[in-house]
Order: C-alpha cells, then structure tokens, then sequence
C-alpha cells in the first residue's frame, strides 16, 4: 500500500513491542490467557486460550491500530485517516480514531460479513464498500487517499502496527510462562510478526508456529519457497490475504518455526468447538489456531499450547449455520428421505418408529408433486436429532425393518 512506511523489518523490536504496552494499557482490555480443560481433551494437549474476542471491538486488531495513530503528528491526526480491512482492523481504527478525535474513512469489500460493516460504523468512521476483494478494495482507497490526502494506517505491514500486535505474545507469556508453543493465525503477518519478537526475546525456547487456510497460503509459500495461489470463498475472511507484508514476511522467515495450512472443514470444527465446548465465539480467523491442533493433534501432543482466540466477529447466521453442519458431521442431526405410499397414517408411522427409539423429529416436508414420485406415492424428507452416529443408524435400520425406502441426504440438501 501506499503511505509512508519503513520497510525494514530491522526497526521491529523487543524494547518498542514494550514501549507498545506501555502506551495502550487501560486503552486496551488485557484480556485473559486460561487454561481450556475440555479443549485440552479434545486435541491432547494442554491448551490455553487468549481470549482477544473479549476487547471492545472484538479483536486484538486494536492493539496496533492505537500504537500506529498514537505515533502520527498533529497535521496527519487532522487530515484523517484510511484503512482497508474487511473488518477487524477497520473496527480497531475506527474504534480508536474516534476515541482520538481523528477522522476515519474505511474501505472495506462489498462481501464483508453485515455485522462487521455495521460495527465500524457504528465507531464512527466513515464505511465505504467497494470491490469483491481486498485487493479490489485497495484501489478505491488509493483513490480516496490521494484525494484527500489522508494518511495510511496499514493493517499490517508497518512496525507501529506490528509492535502493537507483539503485546499480545508478552501478556501471553506474563500469565504462561512455561508455554512450550504459540500457534498464530496469519494473514498478512502482523500479529505473528510482532509476537514471534516478543516471544523468542522473553523465551528463546518458545516455539512459535503459524496458521493459514489451504485457500490463501501466501505465507506458507514464501516460508517455504513455494508458488501458490491464493483465492476463493473462505470461511476465515480475517485471514484471507492475498498479498503478504513486506516486513511481516521478512521477519517470519527469520524467526517463525512453522507455518501450517488448514482446511476449511477444520476450521468450522474449530469455531463449533469453541462454541459449544468453551462456550465462546470465534471467528474463522480466530479459530484457525485450534483448527490446527485438530488437524494434526500428535504434533502438539502433551505439550502447553498457547491459542490466540484473535476475533470473534462472526456473523450470526454463518454461526447457526455451522453449528447445524457439526451436527450433521457428528451424525447427531441426521436428514433422511422416505419413499412412502400416499396413505393416511404414514406419517404417524415413521414419527413414532422414530420416537419410540428415542430420537426427536425437528423438520418434516411431504412432496406428492414431484415428478419422480409415483401419482399414489409420496416422498418424506425428514430430520432428526440422535444421541450420536450409531443411534441415528439404529433408527434408520428400524424404518427401513418396516419396509420404508429410506435414503440419507447430505445436510446441504436440507438447507437454504
């Protein structure tokens, strides 16, 4: 991006991640490191959680948003600000530029998830949506900055942001001091860039390992030397970089252990299991640390993990929705479709086939019109909750025992 920018990754450092926490604290909630015993279960190791979902904006975003509008003079803070984000950056900026006084203009991408849009706004800054991508988003906030001269506040690729970042590793470390790994979501590299300083400055032994999605690998190929490509429709849009930092790049290459590359399936597992086991809320970007032991649960076998919990913004549809897809994954929401005759009392039939063996009906649609259904047949689609695979397999065994035609459809059959 453009704006003035230092690009050497020399000027990230240990005593300015310090400074850092200096100048953001009571600005920024220090959010808890805890011990996550049924998360531990679940992937072997011990897991311990940093809770960033819990700052006022619902992300560690801010963090460097501060450092960076706190280090711009008093003709920059009146001329104002921009950023492009496709949400958590854009809401620490605005979040903070208002506390400020500075205006704020943010571009953000027409497909960024409503509930991200509307909180920036609701900061104050001005939201303006263009293009299908960041990258895409990028040119119309080249346009406007140059416009009206505003000033670059980067979401990633710049040391204030960076150092900002960093505190995150140092609070991690001040609570666990025996951690043995940090896994980090990326992106574009702010956030490991600035905790793999602090980490390896507080503990060399540390190791510190990064976290992308298959869809946008920019970072695991420059780890490793590799050519990719980096599109497509991701559940994790906080991590959906296509192009890396500069800086953050350079800095990850030196210091980082690993860089991972995770499903998107895993990742929903991840944000499920947050959910429904920690009984908080993570975004696909947030939980990408997580997706990452369950992915590969013996490379961190009994060891102290530390998972960064970056952001919690997560639209609540896509929330339901996944949810409902774990439990179909899980076989304990199981969708069937029934090849009846057209007679009265069928219905009453397969419902208490089902309730009799302790499964609970929680959708029915009857179709007679369709054309692949006899003129004096009748076709069922039904779900039902079971208490696990097994249990739903017993029911199905049971209609199919009196004589139904039953067939299992994928959960997207059923939804939408």
């Amino acid at each position: 991006m453009t704006g003035a920018v230092d690009r050497s990754a020399n000027l990230v450092s240990f005593e300015k991640i310090r400074k850092a926490a200096a100048l953001i604290k009571g600005a920024v909630l220090e959010t808890p490191c805890l011990l996550a015993p049924r998360l531990s279960q679940l992937t072997g190791a011990d897991v311990f959680v940093k809770y960033e979902n819990m700052q006022v904006t619902g992300a560690f975003k801010e963090r460097g948003a501060l450092v960076k509008l706190d280090s711009l003079g008093d003709d920059e803070k009146k001329r104002g600000v921009i950023a492009v984000s496709a949400g958590n950056h854009a809401q620490g900026v605005a979040y903070h530029a208002g506390r400020l006084g500075i205006p704020a203009t943010i571009v953000m991408p027409v497909l960024t998830p409503f509930v991200k849009i509307s909180a920036t706004r609701g900061y104050g800054a001005e939201v303006v949506l263009a293009g299908n991508t960041l990258a895409e988003a990028k040119a119309e906030a080249d346009r406007l900055a140059e416009e009206n001269n505003l000033v670059w506040v980067h979401p990633y690729d710049d040391v204030h942001v960076i150092h900002g970042q960093g505190t995150v590793a140092m609070e991690m470390l001040a609570a666990q001091p025996d951690l043995d790994v940090l896994v980090v979501p990326i992106g574009g590299g702010g956030l490991i860039a600035g905790m793999v300083t602090a980490a390896k400055a507080i503990n060399p032994n540390v190791e510190v390992i990064g976290v992308e999605t298959t869809l946008y690998p920019g970072m695991w190929g420059a780890f490793y030397g590799k050519e990719v490509r980096c599109e497509g429709a991701t559940i994790a849009e906080g991590i959906a970089v296509r192009d890396i930092g500069e800086i953050t790049t350079e800095v990850v290459k030196k210091a980082v252990d690993d860089v991972l590359l995770v499903s998107e399936s895993s990742i929903e597992r991840a944000i499920n299991a947050y959910l429904t086991l920690q009984r908080t809320i993570a975004e696909g970007a947030g939980a990408a640390g997580l997706a990452a032991l369950l992915t590969d649960p013996d490379r961190f076998a009994g060891k102290r993990v530390g998972l960064v919990l970056c952001g919690g913004n997560i639209d609540p549809r896509l929330l339901s929705k996944i949810v409902v897809r774990e439990l179909a994954r899980d076989g304990k929401l199981v969708s069937i479709r029934i090849d009846t005759p057209d007679r009265p009392g069928t219905l009453g039939e397969i419902a208490t086939v089902i309730g009799d063996m302790q499964g609970n009906v929680v959708d029915v649609e009857h179709h007679r019109l369709f054309l692949n259904v006899p003129a004096k047949g009748a076709t069922l689609d039904v779900s039902f909750e079971a208490f696990d695979r097994p249990h739903g397999e017993r029911i199905v065994a049971a209609l199919r025992d009196r004589g139904f035609v039953v067939r299992y459809l994928e959960i997207g059959d059923r939804m939408d």
